[in-house]
């Protein structure tokens, strides 16, 4: 592929990766309302099928980029989501609601698209830094999702955030259509050959498999707590509304501008020393949520912080060593790292969630511990240092 990246296809893939990827975040501070409408076994399958359903899409539609055009992927994606938010935004009854976002998560994978379209076409020396300005996009519009439906979702009620969103959703295959460029796969297989790839990929690269366990521990923490945050803040003692609890978003997003600078050490140190580092911070954050989190906010703003740092930092250490090893699998390695991590994602999401109906707020910070010391050790005990 011989197609560069310019600054306005970064720009676009920077854009799209944020917006796509932030659909399946939209519903966590709108939990409070849709409970109110559905019933407490919301809280559940909501936000776990948002989930569930990312993590089939990047099973089953990420690996089509490294055999057809991304351009195109990317543009049907977009369009499909925006009928799937329409589906949510009119949904009669539970059922209905879980199996539309079952699906804006299949589709919202476009953003893992973006993600390897720009490592595939940045330059071997400065890959880490590209993917980690694409990952700012992507990640911002993970915590920004947050603050935005929050906001929306007081003021106007929770389904017309998902109306606006699929507005948005056709904006984006606008933008995909106007700025990322045109490429052709030199050597295209076929879609039997493209899965079975997969499972020799993640069989044949001990530094993939290492990649994707260290950052899906993580990211299990992570969703155990975003899942269940709103829950918290709008309860007592806080008792803030879905505006309120979106605020965290805010802050979170300072965490995703770690991401160029963790793709710039990374390029330099390799990527072991970025995840150790995120890691312990992940488990700080909960140790810090624990100790406080249950009746300060200044405790609950400092955990998320050090979450999303740690999260991002590390997250990016781990694409940047996965993507250099296959020129032209990098979106079958994306399967790999990505499947790994939302399977886990889900599995989060649904323990923060059952620990918090049966336990409380302990509960919640108990699993995030457990998956972030695992991923201590993970990263510990990973043998292949500086591979990058």
């Amino acid at each position: 592929m011989t197609t560069t990246l310019d600054a306005k296809a970064r720009l676009g893939l920077t854009l799209i990766a944020g917006g796509a990827v932030a659909n399946i975040y939209y519903n966590q501070p709108l939990l409070g309302l849709i409970v109110a409408e559905f019933g407490d076994r919301a809280a559940l399958w909501v936000p776990t099928t948002a989930l569930v359903g990312y993590g089939l899409g990047i099973v089953g539609l990420v690996p089509l980029g490294d055999a057809l055009p991304r351009r195109s992927l990317i543009v049907g994606q977009c369009l499909g989501l925006a009928v799937a938010l329409l589906a949510v935004g009119l949904a009669p009854n539970l059922a209905s609601l879980a199996l539309a976002h079952l699906v804006v998560g299949v589709l919202a994978c476009a953003a893992q698209q973006a993600v390897p379209f720009a490592a595939e076409l940045a330059p071997d020396a400065s890959r880490g830094r590209v993917v980690g300005q694409v990952m700012t996009g992507l990640l911002t519009g993970i915590l920004l999702a947050r603050t935005a439906s929050g906001f929306l979702g007081a003021h106007l009620g929770w389904r017309p955030v998902f109306l606006i969103a699929a507005l948005v959703a056709l904006a984006m295959a606008g933008i995909a259509r106007a700025t990322l460029p045109r490429t052709v796969q030199t050597h295209p297989l076929r879609y039997r050959a493209l899965m079975l790839s997969i499972l020799h990929l993640a069989r044949s690269q001990p530094v993939l498999r290492t990649a994707s366990l260290s950052q899906a521990l993580l990211f299990a923490a992570f969703n155990a707590f975003w899942a269940t945050l709103a829950l918290l803040v709008e309860g007592p003692p806080f008792g803030l509304t879905a505006a309120g609890a979106g605020l965290f978003g805010v802050i979170g997003v300072c965490g995703a501008f770690v991401a160029p600078i963790s793709g710039r050490f990374t390029d330099r140190k390799g990527a072991k020393p970025v995840v150790l580092g995120g890691s312990l911070l992940v488990a700080l954050s909960f140790v810090v949520l624990w100790a406080g989190g249950a009746w300060s906010l200044i405790a609950v703003a400092l955990g998320v912080l050090l979450i999303d740092i740690g999260m991002n930092g590390a997250l990016i250490a781990n694409q940047t060593r996965a993507y250099a090893l296959v020129p032209g699998a990098r979106g079958r390695i994306n399967t790999v790292l990505f499947t790994t991590l939302f399977v886990f994602g889900a599995l989060g999401a649904y323990a923060g969630s059952q620990a918090f109906l049966l336990i409380g707020w302990p509960g919640v910070c108990a699993v995030g511990l457990v998956f972030s010391a695992l991923a201590v050790v993970v990263a510990a005990r990973d043998p292949h240092g500086r591979a990058a």
